[in-house]
């Protein structure tokens, strides 16, 4: 509870500032400040601020009142955020209590809250990269191409990765009580132990946690207004560096239940690995040959032909592709070791 408290303490004046910024810089809306702060206070506290309390706040009324020409635009861009925050926590409650409930299964609150975080991953992994295959696919100039996808599912998937900030937290907190570290079962818990788990699990997610974090504070604004409805192809491009993340999940499931030397597990490794290297860490290379062949430039002359922010966020968005790529490679190398030597020591069966 106290979790959810603090991401509600950090979401909700994030989302409303967010909102106004949209509302001002969107290439569709382009609203005054104050109304602005009238929309985003209706859209996120369901109240309204009347010209008094804008006087209050020291901001100029609007001489016009707020039309409802901007309702067709702000409503479009909330649809899909809304659907998302009720589709990936619905699955995810559906999932374990299912998994908890079914006769056949009856599995414990751990290993139910684990898997059913593992298969929303999965399951949004799926779509996404459907997406992005549709409208890279779609579209045949890289550059002026538009696609509605591109738009829609870039808005229905930002509540996931505010989701899953907190189901990776659950899965971190079951997987803390299993070991034994939260206190013998029945008896008392220390009034820390929250916090603690908390930050062991900020330590162990910290680059996860981030990445959640800049996708949806800082990848989403740009591509929702920075962008002005150019450049469909690349984000489509980007949406398919999903495809590895199913084999991941079930790389993830098995190490956890011990089923790290079965056949599935090294077949599954293998796919995890060619679908890492080709979806995430080639993919900027690949859309840089991209643009370079639709501008008439050799690959190496592309980096010194756009702008500089540009390969900035390249290789910011790059860095911990390379790094978990690095990740999966060492574990492939322990996994596939020829029997002869060392064997594995106990701690590669942990997550």
């Amino acid at each position: 509870m106290t979790l959810l408290f603090v991401l509600g303490c950090i979401f909700f004046p994030l989302s409303f500032a967010l909102l106004c910024w949209g509302l001002q810089n969107h290439s569709n809306l382009q609203m005054e400040r104050p109304e602005a702060v009238l929309v985003a206070s209706n859209r996120c506290c369901g109240s309204e601020l009347h010209g008094e309390m804008l006087l209050q706040l020291g901001l100029p009324v609007p001489s016009r009142p707020l039309a409802r020409l901007p309702a067709r635009g702000l409503s479009t861009m909330l649809t899909p955020m809304v659907a998302g925050g009720v589709v990936f926590p619905g699955l995810f409650l559906l999932s374990k209590n299912t998994l908890q409930r079914l006769p056949q299964l009856r599995w414990g609150e751990a290993d139910a809250v684990i898997v059913s975080a593992r298969l929303v991953s999965s399951v949004q992994a799926v779509m996404a990269s459907t997406a992005g295959y549709i409208v890279s696919t779609s579209c045949k100039h890289i550059i002026d191409d538009q696609h509605w996808l591109s738009s829609a599912y870039t808005q229905f998937a930002v509540p996931y990765f505010i989701y899953d900030i907190y189901a990776m937290f659950l899965c971190h907190w079951h997987k803390h009580q299993v070991k034994g570290h939260g206190g013998d079962e029945g008896g008392t818990r220390a009034p820390g132990s929250t916090w603690a788990v908390a930050r062991g699990y900020l330590h162990k997610e910290f680059l996860m946690v981030l990445h959640h974090a800049v996708m949806v504070l800082v990848c989403f604004p740009l591509s929702v207004v920075w962008r002005q409805g150019k450049g469909d192809f690349f984000l489509g491009c980007l949406l398919m560096a999903e495809v590895s993340t199913p084999f991941v999940c079930l790389g993830k499931i098995l190490i956890q239940y011990k089923r790290q030397h079965t056949l599935l597990h090294k077949v599954n490794g293998a796919l995890m690995l060619l679908s890492f290297l080709c979806c995430r860490v080639l993919l900027f290379p690949y859309l840089y040959w991209a643009y370079g062949r639709h501008a008439g430039l050799p690959l190496l002359a592309v980096p010194l032909a756009i702008p500089a922010h540009v390969n900035l966020g390249a290789a910011l968005l790059l860095a911990p592709q390379l790094y978990w790529f690095f990740l999966i490679c060492r574990g492939a190398c322990r996994l596939f070791r020829p029997r002869g030597s060392r064997p594995p020591s106990p701690c590669q069966t942990q997550d």
